[in-house]
């Protein structure tokens, strides 16, 4: 049964997350060649959710949620990440990567993210 706050957030574009069993079912519709449209139809949810649902399943083997950074870690991410510097940062790129990017670039884009120097 739908809520005023269901309805609502439905049309802000934020809906409630799916039961695992609407994840599994989503998944064995894609095993058994349904299309996404299909599965969207079948389930009624967005083919869009639909897609993310496989994507993630076959990236990661899994549909649950994944753990994500909060409090301390992220502290700690972001303090690992001022001690790195520009010019660093775009060497690793080209190295590990092969990505040309220039010290400037890189500046530009960590102050763009929220990492003021």
């Amino acid at each position: 049964m739908q809520t005023a706050f269901t309805n609502m957030c439905e049309r802000m574009g934020h809906s409630q997350e799916l039961s695992e069993f609407k994840h599994g079912t989503a998944i064995g519709c894609h095993l058994c060649n349904k299309s996404i449209h299909e599965i969207s139809l079948l389930l009624n949810i967005q083919w869009s959710t639909v897609s993310g649902i496989i994507t993630k399943w076959k990236q990661l083997g899994t549909t649950a949620t994944q753990p994500r950074l909060t409090g301390q870690g992220q502290r700690m991410l972001k303090h690992a990440v001022r001690q790195l510097s520009a010019k660093s940062i775009a060497k690793d790129l080209q190295t590990s990567c092969g990505l040309q990017s220039s010290t400037t670039a890189v500046h530009g884009e960590l102050l763009v993210m929220g990492f003021h120097g």
